[in-house]
């Protein structure tokens, strides 16, 4: 049996992406528009005094395309506090305009692929900050889901680890070469979600992603191995674009 990676685990991870119901919202009367802002408003002035209190971290995204109109990434100590946070998005006035179209469950994750023999991890203050961190406000976002292929030849699961940790090496350094260009999460999702992982990178220059993603197509771990899902891409929103948002 090949040897399974260890992983060391930091904050829980949800991607909640909404759509915007405009038809209910322009029939609703001014009062009920206006309830419904102010209620969305204080919740994200609440999650923000978290991230402020190093509890977790917020990222709220407007996204392009058709898949969703806005997505909130909330990270949290727990399970339960992300599903009270779900909740109380659902409960609150502007959740009857807010449909869900999209989430994405997971836990900031490090595997033992890049560690150093013989070095706790937990002692090194770079990757206690990388298990629980504050997510970048840069100007744009891109997630997508991802797995690795278990096809005859072509399954990494199989592989010894020796060979695994040989092609993520190779892996990371493509992303290190964009260090200062594009910030990434890696977060598990084995046992959480539908996908095996899930990948947010963050960035100003949103033509980072094409090629940081296009480059690694071109590594074996991406080419022989990586199967991806859908790719979301957004601008970030900050409380006042929110407010003018739902104002227009």
């Amino acid at each position: 049996m090949s040897e399974a990676a260890q992983t060391l685990e930091g904050w829980y991870v949800l991607h909640d992406f909404r759509t915007i119901d405009w038809t209910a919202w322009n029939d609703a009367s001014p009062a009920q528009r206006e309830q419904a802002r102010n209620e969305l408003l204080g919740l994200v002035e609440q999650w923000e005094a978290v991230e402020q209190r190093k509890e977790g971290s917020l990222g709220l995204y407007a996204i392009v395309g058709q898949k969703a109109d806005i997505v909130f990434m909330h990270l949290r100590e727990t399970l339960e506090e992300l599903n009270a946070i779900e909740n109380a998005l659902n409960r609150s006035a502007i959740g009857r305009f807010l449909k869900p179209s999209y989430s994405y469950v997971s836990v900031v994750e490090l595997s033992n692929y890049m560690g150093q023999p013989g070095v706790d991890p937990m002692q090194v203050p770079e990757i206690a900050a990388r298990l629980k961190p504050i997510l970048p406000k840069t100007n744009h976002i891109c997630f997508y889901p991802m797995n690795k292929r278990r096809l005859l030849q072509d399954n990494w699961y199989m592989l010894p680890m020796e060979d695994r940790k040989a092609m993520m090496r190779s892996h990371g350094m493509i992303g290190r070469s964009y260090a200062g260009k594009v910030k990434q999460i890696i977060s598990g999702s084995v046992g959480f979600d539908d996908w095996e992982w899930g990948v947010t990178l963050f960035a100003d220059d949103a033509l980072q992603f094409k090629k940081l993603v296009y480059e690694m197509r071109f590594d074996e771990v991406s080419a022989r191995f990586g199967e991806f899902g859908p790719f979301y891409v957004g601008n970030r929103l900050s409380r006042e674009q929110l407010a003018d948002l739902l104002r227009g």
